[in-house]
């Protein structure tokens, strides 16, 4: 997916786990309308681009990691193409906030900005826990089958959290409107395998380890954003503690937002025009630095 012609950078957009890309087609008119050329991909395992001998909910049989990095950097290089010489911002959502940071950490030279939004880098030793009991998953069933324990310890306790619920999906977002299309949207909300919780574990907690936040080039602008009703991420403590942990690292140029009545999907809740407007601006000032490099 593509907007903007006259561009004045480049937007590459990382969806979230169990959605698609196209759920971000408002976000991308937004963008395109401030001057960006958005492109967006489906992750794999995910949305309507899947090889018929890609399993649903799974990024990779082996290494999905890689493949999954190596298509970011595949989706960059082709938008560079039919831009060049402008500077790309990388974000993410979630699942996305995970996969882009994990890219940028490996290609830093590849971006002038970085955006992770509702990504929780910090599962502490629950985390450890959900790794340890994956393992013994995959050892008795396999890694391509769903994990019910797994599912229950997060999007089920992530239901719970709010009270008076009229679904179990509305921890994403305030708008009932939102989380109703995620519901009939059928390439929404499937299952996950073990293969694949077992990479995002992975991704979560490497992506903030200090030698790899360094690999990031110290004013490099960062963009976090939560949301203060997000259970995903510890209602957004997940995120202050990635602020912390980059400035910790050395990164001199982050900016965190949080958003008190925030649910998971902040480009899907009742805030989104604030969000966007505020990223927008952001993202201007990115570009308008006059921050370039020549690339391969």
């Amino acid at each position: 997916m593509a907007a903007g012609t006259d561009a004045r950078g480049v937007l590459l957009i990382s969806h979230g786990l169990a959605e698609h890309a196209r759920r971000y087609r408002d976000f991308a008119a937004a963008m395109a309308a401030q001057g960006f050329a958005v492109y967006a991909h489906d992750h794999r395992g995910h949305g309507a681009t899947r090889s018929p001998a890609q399993l649903q909910g799974r990024f990779a049989p082996d290494d999905g990691i890689g493949a999954v990095l190596a298509d970011v950097a595949a989706v960059r290089h082709h938008a560079v193409s039919r831009h060049p010489g402008l500077p790309v911002v990388l974000f993410g959502h979630s699942m996305g906030g995970l996969v882009a940071l994990n890219a940028a950490e490996a290609e830093p030279s590849l971006y002038d900005g970085l955006a992770v939004w509702n990504a929780n880098f910090n599962p502490g030793l629950a985390g450890r826990f959900g790794q340890g009991w994956l393992a013994v998953e995959r050892m008795l069933k396999g890694s391509d089958v769903p994990s019910p324990l797994v599912t229950r310890l997060s999007f089920g306790a992530w239901a719970r959290t709010i009270q008076t619920r009229r679904t179990d999906l509305d921890w994403l977002s305030h708008d009932p409107a939102a989380v109703d299309r995620y519901i009939a949207d059928p390439l929404c909300g499937f299952d996950v395998t073990v293969s694949l919780w077992i990479d995002l574990f992975r991704m979560s907690y490497a992506g903030a380890r200090p030698d790899r936040l360094r690999r990031l080039p110290p004013d490099m602008p960062v963009n976090l954003v939560g949301g203060g009703e997000d259970p995903a991420t510890e209602n957004a403590k997940a995120m202050q503690w990635l602020d912390g942990r980059m400035k910790t690292a050395g990164l001199r140029n982050v900016t965190t937002t949080i958003y008190p009545g925030g649910r998971h999907e902040t480009l899907h809740d009742t805030i989104r025009d604030q969000a966007i407007d505020d990223f927008s601006a952001w993202c201007v000032r990115v570009v308008d630095r006059g921050h370039r490099q020549s690339r391969v």
